[in-house]
């Protein structure tokens, strides 16, 4: 189950009328359930607004990328305002991520990721005092992947590691033609590492 829409901050504001809780916890369960993982959602507004027989309702999507994604809605319920501007939104959110997918896609075979060698060295060699090595210790191959170099613009590298759940990624800068990694940092941000 995705957990990356939950506990976002929401807004929301009613004009020319008062906001009830089975509506605030209505709108905050709506765009909690937002399944879409892509693009991240940040921070959400709704703005909620009664004119006589007109209800309209307005969400506002702050998102990661610098997306905003705004949608409303008029009917003569609130509730059903509220259905229609987020299966407005909800579209939006899988035009982008369709948009980002199919920009991104690789479509020849030899750019794809084949294998990447890892070492795992064995336990007892984290014990031995530095002095007592007499040679550095032979790592076991466990699994190895090669990869072709894409050759990416610094944006571009982002997204594609925002779409995948790989720590880092490895490019070929397309502006400036080096060698860069990008990883996401723990607070969330991204930095590159130019060998």
């Amino acid at each position: 189950m995705q957990t990356r829409n939950v506990n976002i901050p929401i807004n929301i504001t009613v004009r020319h009328e008062t906001v009830t809780d089975s509506l605030r916890d209505y709108a905050t369960k709506k765009i909690e359930g937002l399944h879409i993982d892509y693009p991240k959602i940040i921070e959400a507004k709704i703005v909620l607004d009664v004119q006589k027989n007109r209800h309209i309702a307005e969400i506002i999507l702050f998102c990661a990328n610098h997306i905003t994604i705004e949608a409303s809605s008029e009917t003569k319920d609130m509730y059903v305002s509220l259905d229609e501007t987020i299966s407005k939104i909800a579209r939006r959110m899988r035009k982008h991520k369709t948009r980002l997918m199919k920009r991104y896609r690789s479509t020849k075979p030899e750019e794809s990721i084949r294998f990447l060698d890892e070492k795992v060295f064995a336990a007892d060699i984290l014990d031995k005092h530095p002095e007592d090595a007499e040679t550095d210790p032979e790592p076991m191959i466990i699994h190895r992947e090669e990869l072709k170099l894409k050759h990416l613009f610094k944006e571009e590298a982002i997204m594609e590691l925002e779409l995948s759940e790989k720590p880092f990624l490895v490019y070929q800068n397309a502006r400036r033609n080096v060698l860069q990694i990008v990883y996401r940092r723990k607070d969330g941000d991204y930095a590159i590492i130019e060998p």
